[in-house]
């Protein structure tokens, strides 16, 4: 299903609504060009899950890990700088990617297709620009009616 999102404050909450429908184990794979949205998504989501604390793009570092409630993670995941699989695989990204304790968003997953493949528990999240201030963004279709059911946020608005 693909939902538009009128600006940012509309993205953010539709990443606090999607993580009540996330479990520990899954994985999400974030696909868009930069400045899509992947990064403010995830920190709507990490808001969601109870992690109140900064949440930035790990486009340096990798990997950031957000500590939640009952010993389970966020993962945040920005593969932009790794080249391939046999990199990602050097860095330990396997080990984030099949933690069946943590959530893991994947910005970049392009850069790492059969690891994800084996992931069961994988949703992929496509984020278009439609204007400077406007997102499109496609959920599988069970999500997006899990999604409409709990009652869209504000400035988010079906279209398909």
């Amino acid at each position: 299903m693909q939902f538009l999102s009128t600006d940012s404050k509309a993205s953010l909450a539709l990443g606090q609504k999607l993580a009540d429908l996330l479990q520990p184990g899954m994985v999400l794979a974030l696909q868009g060009d930069l400045g899509s949205g992947k990064t403010l998504l995830s920190r709507g989501i990490a808001r969601g899950l109870g992690y109140h604390g900064a949440v930035t793009s790990p486009t340096f570092t990798v990997a950031q890990e957000y500590p939640l409630t009952e010993g389970r993670y966020l993962y945040h995941l920005d593969l932009y700088r790794i080249q391939d699989e046999e990199a990602a695989l050097a860095f330990g990204i396997d080990e984030f990617l099949f933690a069946d304790y943590a959530i893991c968003l994947v910005e970049w997953p392009e850069r790492i297709p059969a690891l994800l493949q084996q992931q069961e528990k994988l949703l992929q999240i496509n984020l278009q620009h439609r204007s400077e201030t406007q997102r499109d963004i496609e959920v599988p279709n069970w999500l997006g009616k899990q999604l409409c059911e709990m009652g869209l946020p504000e400035g988010i608005q079906l279209l398909q």
